[in-house]
């Protein structure tokens, strides 16, 4: 069996940087304990240089370390980084171990096929793990022991060929075995120094001084390791959570933390190739209690702003009673089949996925307020019913490019009007009688109506049963040519009633645009605005 280590130095204070990547310039120790009797449990580079080590009072850590930061140790956000190293490892691999903390065992086994030579998945494992914010180093070897060693040993990745294990191993210090502090000391008293010594010794002499401690220590100073590979099943969820030292009473702060939480998951997520279809947000309170959220989202993704939309949304609409102190954010991990696309073209959801859509949003709006938009058969403006929702196969229908303000329309001379003019009104009706050629060979310009969803009300002024001021919004200016009205009703018999007056008016600030008075209300309406 060939196997790869990955191993992340000082692995409880990365898991630190992962969450707080701006503390990479700074050193950085993690406590545990009550102020002012805490300890020291890891430490960075940074600190480590300078005489900041486990088990040291934080007193002793700041005097040595002047500008350390002090970060209190976390289960979670320790547990959080090994989780997304063991993804990383299952990206790569089917067959994973879950050896000891910032530790992950990769069986190599049928993989050079996929990836290449062992120093190729190396690198792709170093790789992926910096991507999560873990800056692992990687061993290959024939077994365990010997893999973690030259991982230890080594800078980015050290591959040892079959056979060489006990030489890679033999001029390596004693203390990288991590003994029991009274073996240890024992063997030093012996003079052993390195594993290379320790494997010299007689094994029956070792066995009758050391015991089976000893035997085993010099098993693994041989490069020898007898424990069989135990895979890791990993979890039905992906899982981040973060602690604060501080409340959070505003929303817009909790999301600002929630943002790096879903980019980690997202990183996560497309690395072993899944998406998300449910978040689960828990959110512990000041006050002992406890909020949580479940957000179904409706296609599976790994994108970031439309989940934090949707989570923002939730919280918008059921807040906590309390201020936040903890959070979690899980999502459920699916496999999304890839499908063939072709160019120019979105990508079709799956008929199940669209299913699923579906289902959802007809349980959140009913039934009846669901499908297709259909032009309904009547002159009322914007008049549409719904159709049964289905997926057209093959081409997709063209659509209209975004335009801020509202629609777009076709020109004002192809619009089609109840009057039965196809002309611009504003030119009236006299030029529909002249010939069609000279209609020809007058050169026309075609006008756009940018039309406004929804209208804006307005205020005019009128003279003479005429619009002669207009005051909408950012439109407003005297007018100094219309046409119009054109008188449109229908319905009378029924209380959806409507009737209404359009017109076309020229404003004195350059603006031509189409003006609606609803007969029923009197209400004034800036319904478009000619391009």
């Amino acid at each position: 069996m060939r196997l790869a280590c990955l191993w992340v130095p000082h692995f409880v204070a990365a898991a630190v940087l992962r969450q707080q990547p701006e503390l990479r310039s700074q050193p950085v120790a993690v406590m545990e304990g009550v102020a002012p009797a805490r300890t020291t449990v890891d430490a960075t580079d940074a600190a480590w240089d300078a005489g900041v080590r486990p088990g040291m009072p934080e007193a002793e850590a700041a005097a040595r370390c002047p500008g350390l930061v002090i970060r209190p140790g976390s289960p979670a956000r320790d547990r959080a980084a090994q989780e997304a190293l063991l993804a990383v490892a299952l990206g790569t691999s089917p067959r994973v171990e879950d050896d000891a903390p910032g530790v992950v065992c990769v069986d190599l086994d049928g993989l050079g096929t996929l990836f290449g030579e062992e120093g190729a998945i190396g690198e792709r494992l170093a790789r992926h793990t910096r991507g999560i914010g873990l800056p692992a180093r990687v061993g290959i070897a024939s077994s365990r022991v010997a893999a973690l060693s030259a991982a230890k040993l080594g800078r980015q990745v050290s591959v040892v060929a079959p056979g060489a294990e006990q030489s890679m191993l033999a001029p390596a210090p004693l203390a990288l075995l991590e003994l029991a502090p009274a073996l240890h000391a024992m063997l030093a008293r012996w003079g052993v120094r390195t594993l290379g010594d320790l494997a010299e010794l007689p094994r029956t002499g070792l066995g009758a001084r050391l015991g089976s401690a000893g035997l085993a220590a010099q098993a693994e100073a041989r490069g020898i390791d007898p424990r069989p590979f135990r895979p890791y099943t990993p979890p039905p969820f992906f899982q981040e959570t973060q602690g604060f030292e501080w409340e959070i009473v505003m929303l817009d702060g909790l999301m600002r933390v929630l943002e790096p939480l879903l980019a980690r998951l997202a990183v996560r997520l497309d690395t072993v190739h899944v998406a998300a279809d449910q978040l689960t947000l828990a959110l512990g309170l000041a006050d002992g209690g406890h909020h949580a959220r479940v957000v179904d989202l409706a296609y599976p993704m790994t994108e970031v702003a439309p989940m934090r939309a949707l989570l923002q949304l939730d919280l918008e609409a059921h807040p906590p009673g309390a201020p936040i102190v903890h959070v979690t954010l899980s999502a459920r991990p699916v496999r999304v089949r890839a499908g063939q696309g072709g160019f120019w073209r979105v990508k079709e959801p799956a008929a199940r996925e669209l299913t699923i859509v579906l289902a959802r949003l007809a349980a959140l709006v009913g039934s009846g307020s669901l499908g297709s938009p259909a032009l309904t058969d009547s002159y009322r403006p914007d008049a549409f019913g719904l159709d049964p929702f289905a997926l057209a196969e093959g081409a997709m229908k063209r659509s209209v490019g975004d335009v801020p303000g509202g629609q777009i329309e076709g020109g004002a001379q192809d619009r089609l009007h109840p009057s039965g003019s196809g002309l611009n009104r504003a030119e009236g009706q006299g030029r529909a009688s002249g010939s069609q050629d000279s209609r020809q060979s007058r050169p026309t310009r075609s006008i756009t109506l940018r039309r406004l969803r929804p209208s804006v009300p307005a205020d005019v002024d009128m003279c003479a049963e005429r619009p002669v001021a207009v005051s909408a919004g950012l439109v407003a200016g005297r007018v100094i040519a219309g046409a119009g009205p054109w008188r449109t009703s229908g319905q009378w018999w029924r209380e959806e009633a409507w009737a209404r007056d359009e017109w076309d008016v020229a404003l004195s600030d350059g603006t031509l645009c189409r003006l609606v008075r609803d007969r029923l209300t009197n209400a004034w309406l800036l319904d478009g605005v000619y391009d």
